[in-house]
């Protein structure tokens, strides 16, 4: 296990850009300190961290990461449980880095809630095994694979993603605005509608706000918002709308949450 692209909280106390994206070239050294690559069957990571706070990495992370195990014939494998199917504004959050893995996972909104998952990748690995050599007793159930490719159609026919690249530009510009008037917004962060607040005692010590993001989630309920918090410390605001939201549903839920952070400060 290695240190995420964190930049808001960098685990080697540097700063972007000047850093080089040190995170990256430190998976080279702890080959070398750690794992001998030739025992190292992949490397695994999320485009951008779901549980771990919504972690967003700088561009040219992945494509170092990539060229690392390129190098010593790693398969690099991405999970896009959380994050595909236009979470990002784009069907795959991977592709905002321009980066083609090895292997990918799938699940969640892929199927409209329906239970299913997906392993895909480039030809040279998934036909590598026997015939019968993937699968499962309950895979490829008929029902959820139905459900699957509606949403595949519906996301393309009906343009959502591109209405994910939307959402997003409205969330952002709003969050934008509510870090300049609340202190306790550190960071901002996320691609397309998938946005993290991260949220802090202090902008300077950047001293993580649990409680204050626990208060937050329980005032936006009693007025009628459902949202959730996540990252290591608990204090990360997070946004997974559905993308067929309306107008008037994000302008509502959006005008709760500023209520909600002003009655936070008035506590």
């Amino acid at each position: 296990r290695m240190p995420y692209a964190y930049c808001y909280r960098c685990p080697f106390n540097l700063k972007y850009p000047s850093c080089d994206v040190a995170c990256a070239d430190y998976l080279e050294d702890f080959f070398i300190g750690n794992v001998a690559p030739e025992n190292t069957a992949a490397v695994i990571a999320e485009p951008i961290q779901g549980e771990g706070g919504f972690v967003t990495p700088p561009p040219e992370y992945f494509p170092k990461l990539q060229k690392i195990c390129a190098k010593y014939e790693i398969s690099l494998i991405i999970d896009e449980i959380q994050t595909g199917a236009g979470r990002t504004g784009k069907f795959l959050a991977i592709e905002h880095w321009g980066v083609e893995p090895d292997i990918i996972t799938m699940a969640k909104s892929f199927a409209g809630g329906m239970p299913l998952s997906a392993v895909t990748g480039k030809a040279s690995l998934m036909e590598a095994p026997h015939v019968g050599g993937l699968g499962g007793t309950y895979g490829g159930n008929p029902v959820s694979c139905k459900a699957a490719l509606a949403v595949l159609e519906i996301l393309f026919e009906d343009k959502l993603i591109e209405t994910a690249q939307s959402l997003g530009e409205t969330l952002l510009e709003r969050f934008i605005s509510l870090q300049k008037t609340h202190e306790i917004i550190g960071d901002v962060r996320g691609k397309g509608p998938m946005l993290g607040l991260e949220l802090v005692k202090d902008r300077v010590t950047k001293e993580p706000a649990a409680e204050e993001a626990k208060k937050l989630v329980q005032l936006c309920y009693e007025k009628g918002l459902i949202i959730l918090s996540c990252g290591n410390y608990g204090n990360v605001i997070r946004t997974l709308m559905p993308l067929v939201i309306t107008k008037e549903e994000l302008d509502t839920g959006l005008s709760i949450l500023e209520e909600s952070f002003q009655d936070l400060e008035r506590q």
